[in-house]
């Protein structure tokens, strides 16, 4: 697929279906590129896909299903969209850090292939703000999915959850206080006791 250049090819790439509950325009709001008027469109559209493909199915279809309905925060950015929020400080890192993260269209500095979403859970949300341990969702996570990275942040608990072929199994949290919960481990029973009240886990 070419790079949308058009009103009609924009809608086409946004109505690609990515899984059983995204399409391809769910990911692709940008309040950078809508303050600026900044297109946020892809260079690489199927590679995209690809990896939109699996971050849809292999990690939010199971969220959605086991949570219900779950919100995205933020998602793709091209790099023109990337590099002038990383310039302005609002809030994203290099395109080289963020190639196969939040840039879905470019290979990584290891021409590996990724995608980032920014997620909310909701129903996790709610809990949160009654004073429920962001480590149980992490863990839970952790236990249950084939996330590459997670990064946690103090408004609604939204969180990073990456998809990556070379998955790096890690989990940090800028939640205060600050931590680094997980670093390549694997799935451990022994921290289950953090979501005994969970709903069952669903496949989405």
């Amino acid at each position: 697929m070419r790079t949308p250049k058009s009103v009609k090819s924009l809608e086409e790439f946004g109505r690609v279906r990515l899984s059983k509950s995204f399409f391809m325009r769910d990911f692709l709001h940008s309040e950078i590129a809508n303050f600026y008027g900044k297109p946020n469109i892809p260079e690489n559209p199927d590679l995209a896909i690809e990896v939109g493909k699996h971050l849809c199915v292999d990690l939010l279809e199971p969220l959605n299903a086991t949570f219900g309905s779950v919100a995205v925060r933020s998602a793709y950015r091209s790099p023109a969209v990337n590099a002038f929020g990383n310039e302005k400080k609002l809030g994203c890192a290099t395109n080289e850090s963020n190639y196969a993260g939040h840039i879905w269209d470019h290979l990584d500095a290891n021409g590996h292939k990724g995608a980032t979403a920014c997620m909310v859970v909701p129903w996790f949300a709610d809990r949160y703000e009654k004073g429920a341990d962001w480590r149980s969702l992490a863990y839970w996570i952790h236990n249950h999915l084939p996330y590459s990275a997670l990064e946690f942040f103090p408004k609604l608990c939204a969180f990073n959850i990456s998809w990556h072929e070379k998955p790096r199994r890690r989990i940090r949290s800028f939640i205060k206080p600050t931590s680094s919960l997980v670093d390549g481990e694997p799935v451990n029973p022994a921290v289950a006791h953090f979501y005994t009240d969970f709903p069952d886990f669903q496949h989405g």
